[in-house]
Order: C-alpha cells, then sequence, then structure tokens
C-alpha cells in the first residue's frame, strides 16, 4: 500500500515537472518572438478630399449708389419738387435755390467783360493800323510798333481774365438748380422751401437730401481672415433677412478688396443683387451663408490621428512596420475630420489613434 502511495506522489510530481517546464518555454518563446511583442495599432491610409463646411456671417445692404446732396453755394430754398420715396430719373430737377448776390456779381462781371472787350478791340486795332503803316519804309519806328504790339497783348490777357471770371459767375448758377445724378429713390429730405444752405456754417450740418440707387443693391460682409481665401469672384451666395422671415435671396459676389482691415482682420466682400421686385431695402442686416469648400484637394484624417506637443502637430506614420513622426500643419476641423497639411505621400499608412507617448521606431503589430 505504501509502495503504490508512492508511485502516484512520484508520478504527479513528474508530471507538474514537466507542465513547468512547458509553460517556461512558452514564456520564453513569446518575448523571443517580436511579433507577440509589437503592439496592435489600428492604422488607415488617408485620402486626398475637399473639406466642405457652412457658416453664417452678418452683412449690411446698401444702394448700389448713394450720395448725399449739399449745397454748392450760400442760398435758401426756393423750391422742392421731391420728397421722401419719390422715384427720380438722372437729370431730373430736384430743388431750385435762390442767391440774389450772385446775380449781382453775374451783373458785375459781365459789365467787367464787355468793358475789357472795349479796351481789347481799341488796342487792337491801333496796333494794326500801325503794323499795316510799318510796311512802307520810315514811317513808323519799329519801337513804336512793339509798344503797340505789347499794349494789345496785355489788354487782350486782361479780356481773357475777365472772360473767365464771367463764365465761373455763370457756372456757380448752374449749381442753383439740383439735378439728380442717377436713377434712384429719394431716402431723406432734411430741408423745407426757404431754408438757409450753404458749403460752410450752419446751413451745412445736414445734406438738403440723399438719393439711393434701389434697383440694384450691394451686400457687404467683412470675412475673417482664415475663410477669406474660400471665395472667389462670381461666386454664388444665398442670404436671408430677419424681417422677410421663410425668403431666401441669392447674388454674386462682385468685388472683393484683396486686403484685410488693419481692425478687424477682414476682408471686405461684396456682392450685388438685383431688387427688381424691392423686397430689399437699403440699411437691412443679412445673413449670409459663406461655403467654405476648399480650393484643391488635401488629406483630411481622424482628429484623433494627430496630436499636439510642445514641438508642434504631429501624425505618426508606419514605414516599414516601424512608427515614424511627421510634422504637420492642422487646417480646419469638421465633423471629426482635420485637415492637414505637410510633407506627406500618396499611400502613406497613419496610426488612427496617435499619442505622444508613441515614440519613433516603435514596432508596430
Amino acid at each position: 500500500m505504501k509502495n503504490n502511495l508512492f508511485k502516484i506522489v512520484a508520478i504527479a510530481g513528474l508530471i507538474a515537472s514537466l507542465a513547468g517546464c512547458h509553460s517556461a518555454a512558452e514564456e520564453n518563446a513569446k518575448k523571443e518572438s517580436p511579433e507577440a511583442a509589437a503592439p496592435a495599432m489600428e492604422t488607415f491610409v488617408p485620402t486626398k478630399q475637399k473639406l466642405t463646411n457652412k457658416m453664417q456671417i452678418p452683412g449690411e445692404i446698401t444702394g448700389f449708389q448713394q450720395v448725399e446732396i449739399y449745397a454748392k453755394v450760400s442760398s435758401y430754398v426756393k423750391s422742392l419738387n421731391v420728397d421722401i420715396g419719390s422715384k427720380v430719373h438722372a437729370g431730373q430737377l430736384l430743388a431750385v435755390l435762390e442767391a440774389p448776390e450772385l446775380s449781382s456779381q453775374l451783373s458785375a462781371a459781365k459789365s467787367r467783360l464787355k468793358s475789357q472787350e472795349a479796351v481789347y478791340m481799341a488796342t487792337k486795332s491801333t496796333y494794326d493800323r500801325l503794323f499795316e503803316t510799318s510796311k512802307v519804309e520810315g514811317t513808323v519806328a519799329r519801337l513804336d510798333l512793339e509798344v503797340a504790339e505789347s499794349k494789345k497783348n496785355a489788354d487782350f490777357a486782361q479780356y481773357q481774365a475777365a472772360k473767365s471770371a464771367y463764365a465761373e459767375v455763370q457756372n456757380l448758377l448752374n449749381y442753383l438748380e439740383i439735378r439728380a445724378p442717377f436713377d434712384g429713390v429719394i431716402a431723406t429730405r432734411n430741408v423745407n422751401q426757404g431754408a438757409y444752405v450753404g458749403p460752410a456754417g450752419r446751413g451745412s450740418e445736414m445734406p438738403i437730401m440723399t438719393i439711393q440707387q434701389q434697383r440694384k443693391l450691394r451686400l457687404a460682409v467683412a470675412v475673417p481672415e482664415q475663410y477669406s481665401g474660400f471665395l472667389a469672384e462670381n461666386q454664388p451666395l444665398q442670404f436671408t433677412v430677419k424681417s422677410l422671415p421663410g425668403q431666401t435671396f441669392s447674388g454674386k459676389i462682385a468685388r472683393k478688396s484683396g486686403a484685410l482691415d488693419s481692425r478687424l482682420r477682414a476682408e471686405r466682400v461684396e456682392i450685388d443683387i438685383i431688387n427688381t421686385d424691392n423686397k430689399l431695402l437699403p440699411g437691412m442686416v443679412a445673413e449670409v451663408e459663406l461655403p467654405l469648400t476648399s480650393q484643391d484637394s488635401t488629406f483630411v484624417v481622424p482628429k484623433s490621428a494627430v496630436f499636439t506637443s510642445g514641438e508642434g502637430s504631429f501624425v505618426i506614420a508606419v514605414v516599414a512596420g516601424k512608427t515614424q513622426r511627421l510634422p504637420v500643419q492642422k487646417g480646419r476641423s469638421i465633423n471629426g475630420q482635420t485637415e492637414i497639411f505637410g510633407d506627406l505621400k500618396e499611400g502613406v499608412t497613419l496610426v488612427s489613434k496617435a499619442d505622444e507617448e508613441i515614440i519613433d521606431g516603435t514596432s508596430v503589430n
């Protein structure tokens, strides 16, 4: 009985010893196998695409042309032919001003002109007679002929000056009739009949009236610096206004300033709007929808594939089974996707979940 028990214990010990040796051999094999030691990482191959996004930005609607009309000369309003809301045409008489002193100045200028004309005609006649006489040798001294010619030229200059002064006063009289510079609508009127107006002084604080062209409008938008590169001329845009809910309007980018405002760090973009139905009014605030589509295709990766450290932003590429950090610049991030720019080649394999702790040369399974 004792011998049987001894044999059983010996067999059990032998089995345990063999099992321990087998486990140690498997553990050593795992340590020696590089494939088993390498961590498992999820990878992907990025593709180039155009990242598309939209944003709302406010803008102001103004008349395509707008002008404030002031008086050129000190005068009084004699008559007003239009009022707020009046539709006017180019060249239409809007108001007539009255300046009695200009009429006196015109009369005085006309008298001086006639006087200088008479003086010039007299000296010219004298010179002409002397010139004809001088053709007979010895009849007229050469000095007398030169003096007569100088007198004629001086009087002619005075005559031209008087003519210019008369034309100047006459032109000022033309400013007493105010006409529309273009087709439009009278937006404001700040004076009444009999009011004093002028280029300076009390009557010059406010314009006589304001004219706006409303059949065609312009929508001005200040686009932030980081988005200005996504817009191009003739690009169609849509916008809405609060006063007309549920309605969407459209226009095309007609002009870009090509420079950034020093205060806002934004580029002024203008959109031309054809307003044939007159639904839109100058002064409205519009919400413009900007489609931010990249002009060129670029690599787009998940946000988790990019990490940022004190040295910059990086992605982790897998080259020959080992990790390698590649420096990149991040662009826009939309819906979990991020644009990256850098020295990346087509077909490169990247780690989906990049981490600063993954060092270069790490084996990847």
